[in-house]
């Protein structure tokens, strides 16, 4: 357990996120909606107020974008919202590949949508939806995704902006998440 904490206010919520070093040189407080109803419903409702009207359809990558992306296309009277997958399944058909990099993740992964999903983005007005922004690389993955699928992206949302990505005009986010320098022992 981390010894250090940031005190996150978002949505009406309150919560303590721990601090945790993730290089000899930088630390990122760990903000996980998984299984916190409460956060979940109240980014969604705060997020869905600033989509862009034009939005057809919401995106994600697996996995900690689900339950946001799955309750904001609820509250704003969505059939469906996309999930970008993370390996390859056995039921997907012909599927389509981009690579990913995130400073959360150790090396490159992979995202990928089968036909099915493909069908739902073709021609539509994407608005890409995750927890966090960062350093862009999970976004700039996921537009390329919902590129070759036929999409057109309009936007990118997340309830926080960790870092520098708070400096961008570019997104749409509920609050700013700092950076921090790794603990040295």
């Amino acid at each position: 357990m981390s010894d250090r904490t940031y005190e996150l206010h978002v949505a009406g919520c309150t919560r303590q996120l721990p601090v945790l070093d993730i290089s000899d040189e930088l630390a990122i407080a760990a903000f996980v909606m998984l299984g916190d109803v409460e956060l979940v419903e109240n980014c969604a409702r705060e997020l869905a107020k600033k989509v862009p009207a034009e939005t057809e359809i919401l995106m994600t990558a697996e996995a900690k974008g689900i339950p946001l992306a799955a309750e904001m296309a609820r509250q704003l009277g969505m059939k469906w919202y996309i999930t970008a997958r993370k390996s390859i399944k056995g039921y997907m058909e012909n599927p389509i590949i981009v690579e990913d990099e995130s400073i959360t993740t150790k090396g490159k992964q992979i995202l990928c949508l089968m036909d099915a999903d493909m069908e739902h983005i073709k021609g539509k007005n994407v608005l890409l939806v995750d927890d966090v922004i960062s350093t862009g690389g999970s976004m700039k993955a996921l537009r390329l995704l919902a590129e070759k699928a036929g999409g057109h992206v309009i936007g990118e949302a997340a309830v926080l902006a960790e870092g520098d990505a708070a400096k961008r005009e570019d997104i749409i986010y509920l609050e700013p998440l700092p950076l921090f320098e790794a603990k040295s022992d």
